[in-house]
């Protein structure tokens, strides 16, 4: 199913349905994606640089250090250096949401701290995804791709309103940006951040959350799942976990994953607050800042979606797509076992 193909050729969109979910419904995720990220600048945790200091610095070195861990093993291993930034990303939603299953009584400044650590690291994989990931450019289509982002910025600034102008609009940008040579969920993020995230005099809400009200029940409940199905549905065998601990490939996603996210995460919050005026939430001890950095190694939407782009089709992709799912799953349970303890002692302090 996933290599049937349908669109319209004339406009360069007869696409495969692995295509359309990846390049096509995983847009729409990164449109709340990037409506998430503006909030978090204009009026959440990254608002003021006192408080996005550390895990601005945590995001950044959660992405650093995986990368050199993965480069270092697959030259070591003689293997492919194409998938140094698989293993980079933090998949916000399944982190928050072990997060919540863990969680009665841990502080909610971990949970604050996450999600601006994962903001972050979702911004840096978009940018790389923009830099590194894009095929031959089509500069009349990338033109018409701004052009109409434009057009959509001046939509807002004009508080016009009503889907009838936006949905075609956002449609032939999606389109434009593919054609034009860039990863086409660049779209869904350029659009997530014009949105208006400040309310108007007389207003409920602003399009930003109205948007991200009506939108998100799609992008989590079909866009993700669609795009999971078809990008992380590889062979699971005995050869096939054998090789993600044997081939230099999935074992430096593993490595990146597991090890150096909790490395950089915690490392770089460290040094952080040791040498600079940033300072840790005085709610947060250091044991939950290691649980937590353990918890940003669970990768699944971005980097299932940078390992097909690091390598489409083939042997080696599948096996970075299982070791992506290995990965996560270990660094989930180590997570939960050392969250559960820090759990337990907040109960125990909040029961005395």
């Amino acid at each position: 199913m996933r290599n049937f193909h349908f669109g319209i050729p004339a406009l360069g969109l007869d696409l495969s349905v692995g295509h359309w979910t990846a390049d096509g419904l995983l847009a729409v995720f990164f449109l709340v994606a990037g409506i998430e990220l503006k909030r978090e600048l204009v009026v959440g945790e990254l608002r003021t640089p006192a408080t996005a200091a550390l895990p601005v610095v945590a995001a950044l070195c959660g992405m650093a250090v995986p990368a050199a861990l993965y480069l270092a093993t697959t030259t070591a291993g003689g293997g492919s250096r194409a998938g140094w930034a698989v293993p980079m990303a933090t998949d916000i939603a399944f982190a928050l949401a072990v997060l919540a299953v863990l969680s009665t009584h841990l502080p909610a400044a971990l949970r604050a701290f996450l999600l601006t650590l994962a903001v972050v690291d979702d911004l840096g994989a978009i940018l790389i995804i923009a830099v590194f990931f894009t095929s031959d450019l089509n500069l009349w289509a990338l033109a018409g791709a701004i052009a109409g982002l434009l057009l959509f910025y001046l939509l807002q600034r004009l508080r016009v309103r009503g889907w009838w102008w936006y949905v075609p609009l956002g449609v032939a940008i999606w389109a434009l940006m593919y054609n034009g040579g860039v990863h086409a969920t660049v779209a869904g993020v350029a659009m997530g951040f014009i949105l208006r995230t400040t309310r108007d005099k007389g207003e409920d809400a602003s399009p930003a959350a109205r948007v991200a009200h009506l939108v998100h029940p799609f992008s989590a409940g079909i866009a993700v799942p669609l795009f999971a199905l078809f990008a992380a549905g590889v062979s699971i065998s005995g050869p096939a976990l054998g090789a993600v601990f044997t081939s230099p490939e999935p074992l430096g996603v593993v490595i990146g994953l597991v090890v150096g996210k909790t490395l950089g995460i915690f490392a770089g919050t460290y040094l952080a607050a040791r040498f600079t005026r940033a300072q840790l939430n005085p709610d947060l001890a250091w044991a939950d800042v290691l649980g937590l950095s353990m918890l940003a190694g669970i990768g699944f939407t971005v980097a299932l979606l940078i390992g097909e782009l690091a390598f489409p089709g083939g042997q080696t992709g599948e096996h970075v797509k299982a070791a992506v799912l290995v990965a996560s799953l270990v660094a989930a349970v180590l997570a939960a076992v050392l969250l559960r303890r820090r759990n337990t002692v907040y109960r125990r302090l909040y029961e005395a």
